[in-house]
This record gives structure tokens, sequence and C-alpha cells, in this order.
């Protein structure tokens, strides 16, 4: 399945020049985790709550900083038609729960470990459901 199907469109964004107040602010009125930083719509870094916490709040560090302050640079990606197990191998291999969606570097969506292992729950279900469809009454 490609991740084209899987990502979520409503990616939450910003801009470099960000405050990190800004960012803690956006993350709490749209419920997310994480925002993308994109400069000409291309993904140019990431910035996570826990970003906010170990980069922010740890180190006591002013709250008018920026987002290119805190935020992870050139945040590892996956084009549209990526698939599953490439996802999956490439969170494992940058150590990562979110993976920004591109088309030819252009920001498309985001998808999230979350998004994966509810793929997983739901393909689970499916299968638990062909399985008690075929037992024998006992």
């Amino acid at each position: 399945m490609p991740i084209d199907d899987l990502a979520r469109s409503d990616v939450v964004t910003a801009a470099p020049d960000a405050s990190v107040a800004e960012l803690a602010a956006m993350m709490d009125e749209e419920n997310v985790g994480s925002i993308v930083i994109i400069d000409d719509d291309a993904p140019v870094g990431i910035v996570t709550d826990r970003d906010l916490t170990v980069r922010v709040l740890a180190d006591g560090a002013d709250a008018e900083r920026t987002a290119t302050d805190v935020m992870t640079e050139d945040p590892c990606t996956i084009e549209r038609d990526g698939g599953f197990y490439e996802a999956t191998d490439l969170m494992a291999e940058h150590g990562v729960r979110r993976l920004p969606v591109s088309d030819g570097g252009q920001l498309v969506g985001i998808i999230t470990a979350d998004d994966l292992t509810e793929l997983l729950s739901d393909e689970e279900q499916q299968l638990a459901d062909v399985i008690r469809a075929q037992r024998p009454e006992y």
C-alpha cells in the first residue's frame, strides 16, 4: 500500500522564523506532536514536542528562539509513492516516529508511527474476522 494512501494531508507547518512559543501554541491548538518547518513548500526541518522539551525547557532557553534554533534540519522524508516497509525502515534507521511525505521535494503530508500501528491493527482485525468466519463450530 503506497504511503500516499495512509499519509495525512493536514500536516501542520510553520516558517523557519516562527518562535518556539508560537510552535508550542500551534501544537496545542492543532493537537499534534510535531510541526514541519517549510521553505517554499519544501520541508527543511521538523520540530517535535520532544524538541521543545529537550532543546528549550531543559536548557532553560529563551522562548523567543525560533524554529530554526530548535528544529531537526533536513528531516528524513518519504516520497508519496513509498510503501509501508520503506516507511518503517526509514523510521527505524533514523530513530524517528514521524515522516514528512513529499512529492518531488514538495511537502504533501505526514505519516507517523501511530498511523502505521493503526494500519497494522486494522489488518490484524480483518485477518481475525476471516479466521472466525472459517472456524468450525464446536
